[in-house]
């Protein structure tokens, strides 16, 4: 058996810079993890601190029941708790962050027959609530 070579001391010193690396990105992933919200604005580019006021402010609870904000239990649409798990978004499109984004901005452009009006929400107030509504 032959003896293994010992790294030179540069060598150590990436080989610890390497793993410290590693074990933060892993540390960050285990934080993800537990932390829906942090999941769900990282990959949607929004911030769902935002989401319950723009969700009061559009009139999005007038037709859509949403978990966490007062006042948001309309029945006209569907529940929008459990979003992330879903296939598809108005029965029409594939669930992805963009196309969510999409949908919430410009509902009537995928279903011309949708029953979810205009809302006249800009793009990153429509990423604040895709957030929100994926982590919750």
């Amino acid at each position: 058996m032959r003896p293994i070579d010992r790294p030179s001391a540069g060598g150590r010193l990436a080989l610890v810079i390497t793993a410290l690396a590693v074990l933060s990105l892993g540390a960050i992933g285990l934080r993800q993890m537990r932390d829906p919200a942090a999941i769900a604005e990282s990959i949607t580019g929004g911030d769902s601190a935002r989401a319950p006021r723009l969700i009061t402010r559009y009139g999005c609870g007038g037709c859509h029941t949403v978990a966490g904000v007062p006042g948001a239990d309309g029945r006209v649409g569907p529940a929008l708790e459990g979003l992330l798990e879903r296939v598809y978004i108005g029965g029409t499109l594939q669930n992805t962050p963009d196309n969510l984004v999409a949908w919430i901005v410009d509902p009537l452009s995928f279903s011309p027959h949708t029953a979810m009006p205009p809302t006249g929400i800009r793009d990153q107030e429509a990423r604040d609530v895709t957030a929100y509504l994926y982590a919750h």
